[in-house]
């Protein structure tokens, strides 16, 4: 359990990148900055120079106000959607007003100009509004710029939930993968150790102990090579192979003169990666149902052939016509099959039937993969 456990996914909610918090900050209000300076510039106002260093400061300060907003929302990020907007609206009235007296202060208190005097002189007897009321109107016109910012951030926040639920969802996914590679890994070893220790009680049975000493040694090659590789990982085919030479050879012990083994694959294709013992199930069928069950001699053929960037195994055997063929497609054939499409995603496929002139013949084709 401590080993998945330290695979999932952390349960904590996920937060917008604090440099994509940052970066978004600055390049808000630099972007108000550069607006407003071509607006002024524009139109032509007098006292450039001046108005560009109070906008300046105006800027700083409301940059430190929009990181208030940045702290409050970031607490809230596990909240919903709609909370957070709603919270957005809010904490933007407070950094508004606060934003409108900077603004005031800087323009119109802080060694106001003539041209402001003047400025403010009209207003305040066109519209007969006060410093306080100057104050709310700005407020209220700058509120939903303010606030813009606040629903970008929650739009990040989203963002940020979304990938965290997508790369959550793979991890299961690449999790639940392997777990099932994993268990149906395991299906074969236990199969594969039940026929064999009934071979070995056979030939103790019957005193053959030259030949139960060689099965015994061959098994435990077979299972301590088999047992050290990751269950779930892919191996080079000139491993698989040799995986099956050494089950083959504990089967020629039960079956001496009737058994014999052909492996054709090129030498080009020894480095092809396939999921580890997947030609088992196979080889053990052509035994269990196809030598073991024959009057005569059988031989047990794996062949490997690459083509268009597949790969295409083939194990067969040749075993006579009198064969029951119909118990062919059981556990074996089966597991092989959803191993095949959980480690291939439908990439791959597995056919089979029998031989003309007897035995049995299965094809596997997947991605022709080499290691590095």
């Amino acid at each position: 359990m401590t080993g998945i456990a330290s695979q999932t996914t952390p349960t904590t909610p996920p937060h917008v990148d604090r440099g994509v918090a940052l970066w978004s900050i600055f390049g808000f209000w630099a972007f108000y900055f550069v607006l407003n300076t071509i607006h002024m510039a524009i139109s032509r106002d007098h006292d450039q120079f001046s108005a560009m260093y109070r906008r300046a400061a105006v800027v700083l300060v409301s940059i430190v106000l929009t990181f208030g907003m940045y702290f409050i929302l970031r607490r809230l990020e596990g909240k919903s959607m709609r909370f957070l907007v709603t919270v957005a609206f809010l904490v933007s009235i407070p950094a508004s007003l606060a934003y409108a007296c900077v603004n005031y202060t800087a323009f119109y208190l802080a060694y106001p100009t003539d041209s402001l005097l003047q400025e403010m002189a009209q207003m305040q007897v066109k519209h007969q509004m006060s410093p306080l009321a100057i104050i709310i109107e700005s407020a209220n016109n700058w509120y939903f710029f303010i606030a813009s910012w606040g629903i970008l951030y929650v739009a990040l926040s989203y963002a940020a939930k979304v990938g965290h639920a997508e790369r959550s969802a793979a991890a299961y996914r690449s999790q639940a993968q392997t777990a099932q590679l994993r268990a149906l890994r395991y299906q074969i070893n236990p199969h594969f150790l039940f026929n064999t220790l009934n071979s070995l009680s056979t030939l103790v049975l019957r005193q053959r102990t030259q030949e139960a000493e060689r099965m015994i040694m061959n098994l435990a090659t077979f299972f301590r090579t088999s047992l050290t590789n990751d269950p779930a990982a892919d191996v080079p085919l000139s491993d698989e192979i040799r995986m099956q030479r050494l089950y083959l050879d504990i089967e020629q012990v039960r079956f001496p003169e009737r058994l014999s083994v052909l492996v054709d694959v090129p030498e080009q294709l020894e480095n092809a990666q396939v999921p580890g013992l997947i030609l088992q199930p196979l080889v053990e069928n052509a035994i269990k149902h196809g030598v073991a069950r024959s009057s005569g001699p059988g031989t047990v053929t794996i062949r490997a052939r690459a083509s268009n960037g597949s790969l295409h195994l083939t194990v067969e055997d040749d075993a006579d016509g009198a064969i029951d063929l119909s118990r062919r497609d059981g556990v074996g054939l089966s597991n092989v099959r959803q191993r095949l499409t959980a480690r291939f995603d439908g990439a791959a496929s597995c056919s089979y039937g029998p031989r003309d002139g007897g035995g049995f013949r299965v094809d596997l084709t997947m991605p022709l993969l080499h290691d590095g």
